[in-house]
Order: C-alpha cells, then structure tokens, then sequence
C-alpha cells in the first residue's frame, strides 16, 4: 500500500502567479509520487482547482499532471542507477532513451578565445530579453554571432538572474531587445523546430576547461543522464569531478547545454542553478517528449 500523501496547505489562487502555482503542483507530485496522488489531490495542495491546474500545468510543462508523476519516477531511476556500473548504459532501462543525435536542439557550437574570456566581455555586446517559457521566465541573451545565454527566473526575480548573468561578463555592453531575442525562444521552446538543416548557433564564453565540460554536456542526448564524475572521466581528469562539477554551475545556456541532465553518483538530482523544481520540471518535458 503506497503511503498517503502529505498534504500542504492551500493558498488562495489569486495571491499565486501562474508558475507558483504549477512550481507548488511539481513539488507536491515530486514529494508525494509514492501515493501516485490524483490529480484533484495535486490541485488542492498547489492552491487552484483541477481544471485550472491542468490548463496551466500543459501550457507551462507541455504535459499533463499524471503525465509528469508518470514520467519523473525518480526514486526507481536512483535504484537503477545505483545498481549499474554505467549511468547511461542505466538510463535505456528507464524507458528514456529516444534517438541519439547530438542534442535534441540540433546545437552547432563555437568558443570564443580565452582573451575575450579574461577581458570580462570586454568589447561585446550583448543584447537580451525576457521570455514566457515552460519553465518561468526565460532570460535570453545573444551576441551577433549566436546565443551566449539562457537563464531562468520566477516572477519577480527577473531583475536577479539579470544581474547573475552580468556577473559573469562584467565589462560587456547590455542591450535590452526583445525583438532581437524572440527568435531564440520560439527556437529553443518549440519542439517542432529542432531541425538539423537548421541549426541553432550557440557562442561558449568561458575559461578552456569550462568549454570542454560544456561542450561534453551537449553530447547527452535527451532522455539520457551522466555523472560528474564520468564527464571527468570522458575529460581524461578522473580526478576532476568536484572541478566539473563548479563547471557545470557555471553553464550559462541552460537547457540548451544540457545541464540538467548530470546527476549526482548515487542517481540523485543533486542541485541546479536555477533551482532543483525546474531541474524535475525540464527532465519531465524532456520524458514527455520521448515516450
């Protein structure tokens, strides 16, 4: 008998943005998936009722509920992945494993040189935007040779993951433009537009070693997951892993460069920049979009 669900308090719906309410429902599904809760019980704990929540939760996830505690069975992947030698041998057991290509983006990449690194930025100019994504507000940044950055930010906390993003490159010139960064989200969001005729240019701004790491974390296919401690290996640093995984912080185009797919070595999540709710939230999606 699966144990019963802990309940969490409701909350008027109207004192909730959208994606509060849908980031109440993930954690609620996420703590409660043992007693695989209906939907109705999800709904009560994030504070809306069963209608609302499924309409928000497919235009913000791109799933359903029950199609999101279907897809996250995170406690079984930790098993599995406990019990195998080999992570990504581990996760075709899961079910996850769609066809291999690249990323799914269909991403072709470039690094700029450790000069324009180590001068902060200097001479860029980098133009961004905010944008409605599944997972909150999405912050894209882009320099005239391709897309440089990619955050994220709940409601309110937009001006925050701005002034993240500029810590990074300090010395480059902010534009705010929104036309200019609209195409990289209708891009980066819509499935139906990864297109290997097409592919989407993203510039890797960081020092040798981040690149390296970032330019393995575009080699896990959707669906599938990978270690610190392997990308160290694959490095040919098997001792690096703590280093890989400061690199892996230190993605500046998540999603896109898929740093929501390293777990830790026992199979857990471990953290996320942007927060381990959306981290469950994109592997979700990504399930959704392979099974």
């Amino acid at each position: 008998m699966p144990a019963a669900a802990r309940p969490m308090p409701p909350i008027d719906d109207a004192a909730l943005s959208d994606y509060e309410i849908v980031q109440r429902a993930i954690a609620y599904t996420t703590e409660n998936y043992r007693a695989q809760p209906q939907v109705e019980a999800i709904a009560h704990a994030a504070g809306t009722d069963p209608r609302h929540l499924n309409d928000l939760f497919r235009r913000w996830c791109g799933l359903s509920p029950n199609v999101f505690l279907q897809s996250v069975t995170l406690d079984h992947a930790r098993r599995i992945l406990r019990d195998s030698p080999n992570i990504l041998d581990a996760s075709y057991e899961l079910g996850l494993s769609g066809p291999g290509r690249l990323h799914d983006l269909f991403v072709t990449h470039e690094a700029m040189s450790p000069g324009e690194w180590k001068s902060g930025g200097e001479g860029l100019e980098i133009h961004y935007g905010f944008h409605p994504s599944p997972f909150g507000s999405a912050l894209i940044m882009a320099t005239a040779r391709g897309l440089c950055g990619l955050a994220f930010a709940d409601q309110g906390g937009e001006r925050a993951a701005l002034d993240d993003m500029k810590q990074r490159w300090p010395n480059a010139r902010y534009l705010e433009d929104s036309a200019r960064t609209v195409p990289y989200a209708q891009r980066i969001f819509d499935s139906g537009k990864w297109q290997p005729d097409t592919p989407l240019r993203v510039v890797l701004i960081g020092t040798d070693f981040e690149v390296r790491v970032w330019e393995t974390l575009l080699k896990i296919p959707m669906g599938r997951a990978t270690t610190y401690s392997d990308i160290a290996k694959k490095l040919a640093r098997p001792k690096a892993a703590r280093a890989v995984g400061a690199a892996v912080g230190k993605n500046p185009i998540s999603f896109v460069v898929p740093c929501h797919r390293v777990v830790g070595k026992s199979g857990a999540l471990t953290g996320y920049h942007w927060g381990l709710t959306r981290k469950r939230a994109m592997l979700g999606w990504e399930a959704a979009k392979i099974v």
